[in-house]
């Protein structure tokens, strides 16, 4: 249970001051899904909010995992005691959109409290993933990253490879991956995190093929799967024959297989550009980072990627009459978010983590501070979302699926039987699509009307 300070009469909207006769702040409960060191960092902003003013408090609480914490808001709204603020992995903005009145929509909050927040200043990648298709925004973006390569350059060295140049295709990779495992010196040459992520939907946002129909679901619930495509079958089929020669290894669902890289197990990995904080402190040896590569040969390839990370949604408290939630504890919300919109506060946010920088003046900032000449590659992620000119088409602005949490962990079994030598990867792909179709068609029965 948390509890809460409801106070009584009118309160003056946008005041940091304490009301008369409010004893104690109003607290802000704030679940989220980030384990240390960023779950540190992030309650960090938190605090560092509290710190600006008297007035609110915000709570931040880890929750577990972001499926954990996607699990817990909605079962806490079901029983009247939801989070003013939660935390939600980018998979589950088609779910979240479709939750009705457990959701408040960002613009309805910024309107009624008066705050401004300039989304026009966003990255088009980051504001067009969590706004409807009149630019109104449902949730508040915060932590935004997209998948990038992480390299060993050490044991690039020893297998007498370019430390200083990824192959910029897979052709390219490929050939290295014979090098790496002859004399790269770790358990296995490459590795990835977050499967689907960064070798399906990553994958195919930057050859730009559909993952889905209707623009990847922007265009409506009636979307169906594309996953079983001629280049994604190629793809996914080098996986499983790597796995089976021991060039690859599948590190497990979600993020679980990270940590093969900083103990230097895999001389390669894929995983999100977040990655930053924990390489740097656990690493020891020579690293670096690189674009995602395409496949050759392949038409309008590369363009950007899709970002991942999360976003923060505001939460009515529970199906109770009028959603539980006074006026002063909205206010207290958008107070919090226009403060993690302050450029200065997202682009140290950038600079601590890795996460990307969601505004453009943020990544401005970094820049004017030499950040980029001190770290290089950590603009990596950020030119990898604005390639290709950073113009957004239907295959890349991002997905938007309801219950793609469920189709995410559909094409993870479907792989792990192939990577187990129970199937091929086209046979996977034609499962996934079945499977995943079905979660698909039951959501839009659900939210129609």
């Amino acid at each position: 249970m948390h509890r809460r300070t409801l106070l009584t009469g009118a309160m003056s909207l946008g005041v940091a001051a304490p009301a008369i006769g409010q004893t104690q702040p109003i607290e802000i409960q704030f679940w989220h899904g980030l384990a240390q060191p960023l779950g540190g960092m992030l309650e960090k902003r938190a605090t560092d909010f509290n710190a600006t003013q008297t007035k609110y408090r915000v709570v931040p609480t880890f929750r577990g995992s972001y499926p954990e914490t996607m699990v817990a808001a909605i079962a806490a709204f079901r029983a009247n005691n939801a989070p003013h603020v939660v935390q939600m992995f980018e998979v589950g903005t088609g779910t979240m959109m479709g939750a009705g009145r457990a959701v408040k929509p960002v613009h309805e909050l910024l309107a009624e409290t008066g705050v401004q927040i300039d989304f026009n200043d966003y990255l088009p990648g980051v504001r067009g993933y969590y706004s409807l298709s009149d630019g109104r925004m449902m949730s508040m973006p915060f932590n935004s990253s997209t998948t990038i390569v992480w390299y060993n350059k050490d044991a690039f060295r020893r297998a007498g490879v370019d430390p200083d140049k990824f192959p910029e295709t897979w052709q390219g990779v490929a050939e290295i991956l014979p090098k790496l495992k002859a004399g790269g010196g770790t358990a296995v040459p490459m590795s990835t995190a977050w499967l689907t992520w960064a070798q399906i939907e990553n994958f195919s946002a930057i050859h730009d093929i559909p993952l889905a129909t209707l623009a990847n679901g922007f265009g409506g619930l009636g979307t169906e799967l594309r996953i079983n495509n001629p280049l994604v079958q190629r793809h996914m089929q080098a996986l499983v024959d790597w796995q089976k020669d021991g060039s690859f290894r599948y590190g497990g669902r979600n993020n679980a297989g990270e940590p093969a890289f900083p103990n230097g197990e895999a001389a390669i990995m894929f995983t999100s550009s977040g990655f930053r904080a924990r390489v740097q402190r656990e690493a020891r040896f020579d690293w670096g980072v690189a674009m995602l590569p395409y496949y050759q040969g392949t038409p309008n390839a590369p363009i950007n990627s899709i970002i991942g990370g999360a976003s923060l949604w505001v939460m009515n408290k529970g199906p109770a009459a009028g959603g539980g939630r006074s006026r002063d504890e909205f206010q207290g919300v958008a107070e919090f978010f226009k403060y993690l919109s302050n450029p200065e506060v997202d682009a140290q946010w950038h600079m601590d983590t890795g996460y990307v920088p969601v505004r453009r003046a943020s990544y401005a900032i970094a820049r004017e501070k030499g950040f980029y000449r001190d770290n290089p590659g950590a603009d990596v992620p950020i030119e990898q979302l604005l390639r290709g000119g950073g113009t957004l088409t239907d295959n890349s602005r991002g997905i938007r699926l309801g219950g793609f949490v469920e189709i995410r962990t559909i094409m993870e079994e479907e792989f792990e039987r192939a990577f187990q030598g129970q199937q091929n990867a086209q046979q996977a792909l034609a499962n996934a699509t079945t499977r995943g179709n079905q979660v698909l068609r039951n959501f839009e029965r659900a939210n129609r009307g």
